[in-house]
């Protein structure tokens, strides 16, 4: 009898993350649709706000974010639907990682950078349909800021069981990286830290390191966003010294999800910063501002693989204490499995 309800009460466990991931994976998708079908209208030169945005710089800014909301689409669509099991992981972790790394912190900004957005562009004499075509691209983001992650889990959680569950000891696992992770958690923490206290001084206001000459152009979209950077940077971390020391918190799911926006944002936001094309407008002294741009990129990267790393250790210890799960599965390989 126990046996029995505890398998009806697994199974029922199951079901609600199904059917957690098949709705927030509708969401999703259908969240970005507006999105997605204004960056083609503005590629084919259709309902264009400013004469600047028809230039081909700009169309070809659009068309990338096209392809990317048309890849968020498709994933959203995979976490919903039991093909979407069979796809290498690379080929959702990546794209999934960079896009968490993109949303999650701008979710948390749109109720400011939104209205911001549309009075500086409004401003700027930009057409009245721009502020009508602006309410769309956040109201897609808002929703797939909301939806992708929940998708996310959902789907995580039937393919990666090691993800979630409370933290483990496997100090004594044949072949474990812990040393590794401990050397480059502390190496990259303190780095972040570094970065988090430099974005921070500068989005309270101060002013080393800001070109004297561009200090009237720090305005409320780059304050928010040095500033998320900098919270961000201390959240990662805190995650990734927790995760890779050898008293762990019971609590693993939290810490892992801080580390993975952290990572995803540090690399994805910087790396956006580092191509962008109007990058000599930022305040910031060139020199400055490249060494914590490539900075923020570097420890991204990083802080992923020792995310990875930390998930494998834990498959294998799971394997060990579970035998069916090393029959059911392979070894956590992000290009297997």
């Amino acid at each position: 009898m126990r046996y029995d309800r505890t398998t009806a009460l697994k199974e029922r466990q199951a079901s609600r993350w199904s059917t957690m991931r098949r709705g927030y994976g509708y969401g999703a998708a259908l969240s970005v649709m507006p999105y997605f079908l204004i960056k083609i209208a503005w590629t084919l030169g259709l309902f264009i706000p400013t004469e600047q945005m028809g230039d081909a710089s700009w169309r070809a800014i659009n068309a990338a974010t096209a392809v990317i909301a048309a890849i968020g689409i498709l994933l959203a669509l995979a976490f919903s639907m039991p093909w979407g099991t069979r796809l290498p992981a690379w080929l959702v972790a990546i794209p999934v990682w960079i896009g968490t790394g993109l949303l999650v912190p701008m979710l948390l900004l749109a109720p400011v950078l939104g209205p911001a957005a549309m009075l500086r562009d409004q401003e700027a004499g930009a057409a009245d349909v721009w502020a009508l075509e602006q309410l769309f691209v956040m109201l897609s983001l808002v929703g797939v800021g909301i939806c992708l992650p929940l998708a996310l889990a959902g789907y995580a959680k039937a393919r990666w069981p090691e993800a979630f569950g409370n933290s483990m000891d496997y100090s004594r696992l044949p072949g474990n990286t812990l040393r590794l992770q401990q050397t480059m958690g502390r190496l990259v923490g303190v780095g972040c830290i570094l970065l988090g206290m430099i974005k921070v001084f500068w989005a309270a206001g101060g002013t080393i390191g800001i070109d004297p000459a561009k200090l009237e152009d720090r305005d409320i979209w780059w304050n928010l966003l040095t500033l998320s950077t900098g919270v961000w940077s201390f959240v990662g971390a805190w995650g990734l010294l927790v995760l890779t020391s050898r008293r762990r918190s019971r609590r693993f799911v939290p810490r892992m999800a801080a580390v993975w926006v952290s990572s995803g944002m540090l690399f994805s936001y910087n790396l956006f910063s580092a191509i962008r094309t109007d990058s000599q407008l930022s305040p910031e002294h060139p020199v400055l501002r490249m060494l914590t741009t490539q900075a923020g990129i570097i420890f991204g990267i990083v802080m992923g693989i020792l995310l990875v790393l930390v998930l494998h250790d834990r498959r294998r210890a799971m394997s060990e204490q579970n035998p069916c799960l090393s029959v059911k599965k392979k070894l956590f390989n992000p290009f297997m499995s």
